[in-house]
């Protein structure tokens, strides 16, 4: 299988380009949307949903992960093998968080050149080829890293903000709920948040925060949406109090 995880979105020509390019490399392999919209030009807000939302898929996935800013630039183009599953992309901190969580990794400099490389869309040109090559079993296309340059040791190993405001107005929070004491509150946008097991824990209209599906701390009104009620965006801080 084959996931996209982008922040194209799902209007305009970007990720069908994408996908053409990965149903001609590699017929017959299942390609998904992980995330359509992950944070835009968001490489660190987008490191912390990656690193959870991947861990549900089977080693040999291969994701292919788009989230650019720089793209053209300086920035490398790397392959990471993170506990058996693939991850393609941009070296700017978009795998930080899978690789510091996984038991294994290694990874690579991508070497291999397309014929036509344009200077602002390496997901078509570069990264879908490369991801194609993997998903059919080929090895990778790159030399060994040899630095740290794709690394971010400065991010912290759970990011105390808002990561991301899903199509319900919910906003997740870059913090693994597992690692939170069990009567933790939060303040965010001047709200004292309680912790609740789901939504008909709290009446209609109330805020709280949660554990939701995939482990992350995330932030929720019930019967409402805690963008619009609270005040909430991606990179608003969360304060944890006791």
């Amino acid at each position: 299988m084959i996931a996209l995880f982008t922040d194209f979105g799902l209007h305009g020509p970007y990720s069908g380009q994408m996908k053409a390019v990965l149903h001609q490399m590699a017929p017959g392999i299942p390609v998904i949307d992980l995330f359509a919209d992950a944070p835009v030009g968001n490489p660190k807000a987008s490191a912390y949903l990656l690193a959870v939302y991947a861990g549900w898929f089977q080693a040999g996935t291969v994701f292919l992960c788009v989230v650019d800013p720089g793209v053209g630039g300086a920035r490398p183009a790397v392959i990471l093998d993170a506990d058996g599953r693939w991850y393609v992309g941009p070296g700017n901190g978009l795998f930080e968080l899978v690789q510091r969580r996984a038991r294994k990794t290694r990874s690579w400099d991508i070497d291999w050149k397309p014929e036509r490389l344009s200077a602002s869309f390496h997901g078509r040109d570069l990264f879908a080829p490369v991801a194609a090559m993997l998903a059919r079993g080929e090895p990778p296309p790159g030399w060994p890293r040899k630095d740290n340059a794709d690394r971010r040791a400065d991010w912290p190993d759970d990011l105390s903000e808002i990561v991301y405001v899903d199509h319900f107005g919910n906003a997740m929070t870059g913090l693994r709920a597992a690692t939170l004491p069990p009567n933790a509150r939060f303040v965010a946008a001047g709200q004292l948040l309680e912790r609740e097991r789901t939504f008909s824990d709290r009446p209609p209209g109330s805020a709280f925060w949660y554990e939701n599906s995939n482990g992350l701390a995330e932030i929720a009104v019930n019967q409402g949406r805690a963008d619009r009620d609270l005040g909430l965006a991606i990179g608003i801080p969360v304060e944890i109090v006791s």
